[in-house]
């Protein structure tokens, strides 16, 4: 049996400075991922042909990032039942507006949706993987400690101008 895996599409070399916190995430978490450069538009025979490999060999989930705007999440969904994560560029439209039966998880511009594509994609294969739940669960109560943190700072300093 295959370890499961993310595969990350990205439409253009000029993604790859958007993906990286996605990257970093994913390595935090344990999460095996391949990085692939391909075009919806321009090489689409080999799109296809590294989805459908990708999916033989255990692929969990995959994050595309096109920021040009190009279709290349809404491509990769066609070529799949596997979860398509969008990490939108500048045009947001295309995920936003799939067919239905094709759906893509659009999340928010930027490392905030660079960070979650990888959540995400974690979450869903937490579900049949308990170690990496427990990973999960460790995360969030890392981040929950932060703000107490953040917190308890704030009301001494807010205690100390009464």
């Amino acid at each position: 049996m295959s370890t499961p895996f993310v595969a990350i599409l990205m439409g253009s070399d000029g993604d790859f400075p958007q993906i990286e916190p996605t990257l970093d995430t994913l390595r935090k978490l344990k999460i095996g991922f391949e990085v692939k450069l391909t075009c919806a538009q321009r090489t689409p025979d080999v799109t296809q042909a590294y989805v459908k490999e990708a999916d033989k060999r255990g692929c969990a989930a995959f994050i595309c990032s096109a920021c040009n705007g190009t279709y290349l999440a809404e491509f990769v969904a066609a070529n799949t039942i596997t979860p398509v994560v969008d990490i939108p560029g500048d045009n947001t439209v295309p995920s936003a507006q799939t067919e239905a039966g094709m759906p893509v998880a659009n999340l928010t511009q930027g490392k905030a949706g660079a960070k979650n594509a990888a959540f995400l994609a974690a979450q869903m294969m937490a579900l049949s993987d308990a170690d990496l739940a427990g990973r999960l669960r460790e995360e969030r109560a890392a981040n929950a400690k932060i703000i107490e943190e953040k917190d308890a700072a704030l009301q001494a300093r807010l205690s100390q101008q009464s």
